[in-house]
């Protein structure tokens, strides 16, 4: 229990200037709470709600995320410059359920008539088509409870870039569980989601993005692209 005189020392809500607890990582909160005691910490980078438990991230090395980070956005950028009818989010915070509040690395939505929507407030609502995140292992909560998560929320798409076990893991939503999209006979791997976004697995590992974005313009001419643009356009 804390003292009076630390409790003077706790950030406030700017909504109500009441003395707001700091997140602490474990802590177990509802989501209002979580945003409530979020929103109290302007310098806080990134905190993420996960299974109601909250998670807070630690100092980037660029070896270990910024730089395979950098590289997806990059080649979803890309993609999204050429199919205006989606959107890219870079650590957004996404409202999931009232349990879950993630901030995705990256994310690609369906921008109208897709299956999340943007708050008055600005936040991501509901599940996102397609999330990636960089994981440092495959022990760690990407490849557990947030996959646990996006899949029982329906997140159709989830990639996870494993750094220590250098592979790249795409996983599709098939009748409420998460199949590996495999990669093709020269090794390349196409979202079932979002038609012509391709990615060159090998290439993206060695970080070859010249090849990684030939590739996914190969994607972006096909027919397949060219009929998604051509059916959300119209819709």
């Amino acid at each position: 229990m804390p003292s009076p005189l630390q409790i003077q020392n706790y950030p406030k809500s700017e909504e109500t200037s009441v003395e707001v607890l700091p997140l602490e990582n474990g802590d177990r909160l509802t989501r209002p709470e979580f945003e409530r005691r979020y929103h109290a910490m302007p310098k806080l980078k990134k905190a993420e709600l996960i299974e109601g438990v909250v998670y807070m991230g630690s100092p980037v090395r660029i070896d270990r995320h910024g730089r395979q980070h950098a590289q997806m956005i990059t080649w979803l950028g890309a993609y999204c410059a050429a199919t205006l009818i989606v959107d890219l989010g870079v650590n957004a915070t996404t409202r999931l359920d009232l349990d879950n509040e993630p901030q995705p690395d990256v994310l690609l939505r369906i921008a109208s008539g897709g299956s999340s929507s943007i708050s008055e407030d600005g936040y991501v609502v509901g599940a996102p088509e397609l999330v990636v995140e960089i994981s440092a292992s495959t022990a760690s909560y990407d490849s557990h409870d947030k996959l646990r998560m996006y899949r029982r929320n329906g997140v159709q798409e989830y990639l996870v870039w494993k750094i220590y076990n250098n592979r790249i893991d795409w996983f599709r939503l098939n009748e409420g569980e998460y199949v590996l999209l495999e990669p093709d006979a020269v090794g390349i791997v196409r979202s079932q989601v979002f038609p012509g976004l391709w990615l060159a697995v090998l290439a993206m590992l060695e970080g070859n993005l010249a090849e990684v974005l030939a590739v996914l313009q190969q994607g972006l001419a096909s027919v397949e692209h060219g009929d998604f643009v051509t059916e959300l356009t119209s819709d």
